[in-house]
């Protein structure tokens, strides 16, 4: 059979069974194999960003690993962001990247481009298949990958001559690589830390499954130790009759005083805190001067597991405190971010997923969710935004029984807007609630922090920080990729939005107009 064929089919043999792609000419073969394979679902997205935020976030809520198809060094380059993401998500993704034929690269034609270095970029593992016999072990090899080192991403180079010649034939799956086990010495180390006054645990990663969260309970409910949420969670379980637990602050000042009186910080599938940036006069290592750091979990262990094996170690039978199930109703009157964040809160479905690039609504948001039903959260991982629409199709995909829910900024959601059309051809159940406030708030909130002058809204800086004049219509904008969309500048218009489309299957986008910050 044809290499992209073997290829295919051998995925599909070792349950990758959804792919989503932007391909171009050198990748029309893997596309015909779809016909050939119909075990190999294909989702297409408009703009590579989508495909590659997609796979992160269907990954993350399958538990298994995510398949992408990209077009060439452009195609790759174009993806760049999201895949960074899932980098720094721990993420088992597979990006096949078509090549030029490989008598073709000799003549350097106008698409031509290292696409391993600018695979290396954001993968841990990257081979270019160079023989038909061998393409399908190939990919066989790069799916076993992503499961090295907690999770990471494998780029495999597809020569359009390796996927249209005949010759191959399909490989069976390898092992695949888990998580390390807890290591005795660390949950240990980890015990008699948190039996100390003073100690903190900061979740991250993998830690934050369902059990994971209920062994952190348990420790917290023996021990008194304070629990955090990494700031950007990658799949987090939570919401009430979950153990409630709060989210490290996005904002350096505002971290150090959460972590203000630590004497010791056990991280558990979390690393070691340092602020998104550098400020003048602001530390960049957020770990309290004189506290011991104790790793009871890195990103490449099983998180979960060691958090059982310390609360076995110190809790004993030890119940975890609940979230209640609290959802008053908002406040009523003109929209503003509190109100906001409080209607999605009060009309989440149970078991809900909730994609969070609110950016600068995260905190009340993060608040207005710790009593909302149970749901799991998605967050922007490695901080490249662009993320939160992608990744309320990945989800969706992955899980077509629950509802998704996006929280939506309006400047990162220009970035991938294309992801609505796909969201309409899938019919995907996802319900965008898109935040308009017609500025890049956060950035206005940085000008100040930075050092750089006092928040802008006038001038030539001010016109850099502002997405007024024109202001984007993302009603029309979604209608236009075929999302049933509506505009809302109230509580009460918001709040009857989003129980009308939860009620709707499909997509839909909800337009909440709010005051810009800074």
């Amino acid at each position: 059979m044809r290499g992209a064929e073997a290829l295919v089919g051998s995925l599909t043999a070792a349950g990758v069974d959804v792919c989503f792609m932007n391909p171009g000419t050198s990748e029309m073969h893997f596309v015909q194999a779809l016909d050939a394979v119909p075990e190999m679902r294909g989702v297409l997205a408009l703009f590579e960003g989508v495909a590659t935020g997609a796979a992160d976030a269907y990954a993350r809520i399958a538990g298994k690993p995510a398949a992408v198809l990209l077009h060439l060094g452009p195609g790759l380059g174009n993806g760049l962001a999201n895949l960074h993401n899932a980098r720094r998500a721990g993420t088992p993704l597979l990006c096949v990247v078509g090549g030029h034929a490989t008598d073709h690269v000799r003549f350097d034609a106008p698409l031509e481009s290292d696409i391993t270095a600018v695979a290396r970029t954001v993968s841990g593992w990257v081979h270019t298949s160079g023989d038909v016999r061998d393409v399908a072990a190939d990919a066989m090899r790069a799916l076993a990958a992503t499961g090295e080192r907690g999770g990471q991403v494998a780029t495999l180079v597809l020569p359009a001559d390796v996927s249209w010649s005949e010759g191959a034939s399909p490989a069976p799956p390898l092992p695949a690589a888990g998580p390390f086990p807890p290591d005795p010495s660390r949950v240990a180390a980890a015990a008699d830390a948190v039996r100390a006054p003073g100690a903190t645990l900061l979740l991250g990663g993998p830690a934050l499954s369902a059990a994971g969260v209920d062994a952190a309970g348990r420790i917290a409910a023996a021990t008194g130790a304070r629990l955090l949420v990494e700031t950007f969670p990658r799949c987090w379980e939570t919401g009430a009759g979950r153990t409630r637990i709060d989210k490290l602050a996005y904002f350096a000042e505002q971290a150090i005083a959460q972590l203000d009186g630590t004497s010791s910080l056990v991280l558990a599938g979390a690393r070691s805190p340092v602020s998104f940036f550098g400020y003048p006069g602001v530390p960049g290592d957020l770990v309290p001067e004189g506290a011991a750091v104790v790793g009871l979990a890195d990103p490449a262990t099983d998180a979960t597991a060691a958090l059982e094996a310390l609360a076995d170690a110190v809790a004993g039978d030890a119940a975890p405190a609940l979230a209640p199930h609290e959802a008053p109703e908002p406040a009523p009157g003109a929209l503003d971010v509190r109100g906001l964040c409080a209607a999605v809160a009060a009309t989440l479905p149970q078991d809900a997923i909730v994609v969070d690039e609110a950016l600068t609504a995260a905190a009340s948001l993060a608040m207005s969710l710790q009593t909302a039903p149970r749901h799991t959260q998605i967050a922007l991982t490695g901080g490249a935004i662009g993320m939160g629409l992608p990744a309320a199709v990945g989800a969706a995909v992955a899980a077509p029984d629950r509802p998704v829910v996006a929280v939506q900024a309006d400047g990162s959601a220009l970035y991938t807007a294309q992801a609505l059309w796909t969201m309409a051809r899938e019919r995907l159940d996802v319900t965008v609630v898109l935040i308009n406030n017609a500025a890049y708030s956060i950035l206005r909130v940085e000008l100040a922090r930075t050092g750089a002058g006092e928040a802008a809204h006038s001038g030539r800086a001010g016109r850099m920080l502002d997405l007024s004049d024109p202001t984007p219509d993302f009603t029309a904008l979604a209608t236009g990729l075929g999302v049933p969309a509506e505009r809302v500048t109230t509580t009460e218009d918001l709040l009857d939005a989003l129980r009308r489309a939860q009620a709707e299957p499909g997509p839909h986008l909800v337009e909440a107009i709010v005051p810009a910050l800074g």
